[in-house]
């Protein structure tokens, strides 16, 4: 049987190689140093997201008011429709007395 070859007590005691301390230590100065970058473009999605939210409700409410305001000028056209002539005739006459 043969003995198995243990490392040497004088490795052991070296601790971690430095290119390893080296590439770590560039690695979380990158990762430090695009945070701002990170934190920056995260604002402007955000940003942007919501104003392109407010300007399509701002949209959409302009068209709600639309239909609103062309509802309400079909029914003051029809309510004046469905009045009588006379009467119609009546307050003109009125209206133009008075103006």
């Amino acid at each position: 049987m043969s003995e198995s070859t243990a490392p040497a007590p004088a490795a052991a005691s070296k601790g971690v190689n430095e290119q390893i301390t080296d590439s770590v230590t560039q690695v979380n100065t990158k990762v430090v140093g695009e945070t701002p970058a990170m934190a920056m473009g995260n604002l402007l999605m955000s940003t942007g997201q919501a104003l392109a939210n407010s300007a399509h409700n701002a949209t959409n409410n302009q068209q709600q008011a639309s239909v609103m305001m062309q509802a309400a000028t079909v029914q003051g056209i029809n309510s004046l429709m469905a009045t009588g002539s006379a009467i119609v005739g009546r307050v003109a006459e009125e209206i133009i007395e008075k103006g």
